[in-house]
């Protein structure tokens, strides 16, 4: 059941998820949210999300895998006063019955050993007419231009290295799929896209990723396994670049999302 989180914390990571936001990574779930909702914010990461929540609704409750990814969501919410923050794994929550109105997570179930376990948790900690909430996004409908092979490589790479960790990137189209398994009847998925055109928005992400394949977790990961070599991420890393310096660069990330009425 368990799965080694492929991304990491490397700053290069964390550029990227600090960039989320309420409104860019979860505006499905925001027109149901009200004042006086008491949220869990499952897999919190560096708070970006979870401050806005925070903004939303009563109280929020942060939780992490681990003491150090903790700390980084204590660091990215900041003086919010109506947050918490709890080391929880999603698989066993140490929260009694129905006591949330709002599970959230975001790019957290595609990580996970057993994601319909994790979902019957998230369930089980929900009051009955609150909501269970998820979006992860889909690495095999990921499109760009211009079609570069040194990306097509990144995402065979990334994929084979997720798989091994315990996880599944494609995660989007198996949402609802999931949410059936654990139990729920009451589910509407949807679909949204994040897309990289302009040329900041490609200088950030072709960047990002420039750095990500040659120095996180997933790079320690590919080398430690033999699924790439030094050379390899080294040629990648510059397909990076490549697309992002491109004029006419243009990329489109898929994410799949759930609301699950309890």
């Amino acid at each position: 059941m368990d799965a080694v989180y492929t991304h990491g914390h490397h700053e290069s990571v964390l550029r990227s998820h600090r960039w989320r936001t309420a409104e860019n990574s979860a505006a499905y779930l925001l027109p149901h949210l009200k004042p006086q909702m008491k949220l869990l914010d499952v897999g919190a990461g560096p708070g970006t999300i979870t401050a806005d929540l925070a903004g939303r609704v009563r109280h929020v409750t942060a939780s992490e895998v681990t003491e150090e990814a903790l700390e980084l969501t204590r660091a990215g919410v900041g003086a919010a006063g109506n947050v918490e923050f709890a080391v929880a794994d999603v698989h066993a929550l140490d929260y009694a019955d129905a006591t949330f109105c709002v599970v959230h997570a975001h790019q957290v179930l595609q990580h996970v050993g057993d994601p319909v376990r994790a979902l019957r948790e998230m369930r089980r900690v929900t009051k009955p007419g609150g909501l269970v909430a998820a979006r992860d996004s889909d690495y095999a409908t990921f499109a760009w231009y211009p079609l570069l092979p040194e990306l097509d490589e990144w995402l065979a790479l990334y994929q084979r290295v997720a798989r091994s960790n315990g996880g599944e990137p494609d995660a989007g189209r198996r949402l609802l799929s999931w949410a059936r398994a654990a139990g729920f009847d009451d589910v509407t998925a949807t679909s949204s896209t994040w897309c990289f055109a302009t040329p900041e928005d490609r200088a950030w992400w072709g960047g990002m990723w420039a750095d990500r394949v040659r120095q996180s977790a997933m790079a320690e990961q590919a080398l430690a396994t033999g699924a790439a070599t030094e050379d390899d991420l080294r040629r990648i890393s510059e397909g990076w670049l490549t697309w992002a310096a491109a004029d006419d660069g243009w990329l489109s990330i898929t994410h799949g999302e759930i609301l699950c009425r309890v």
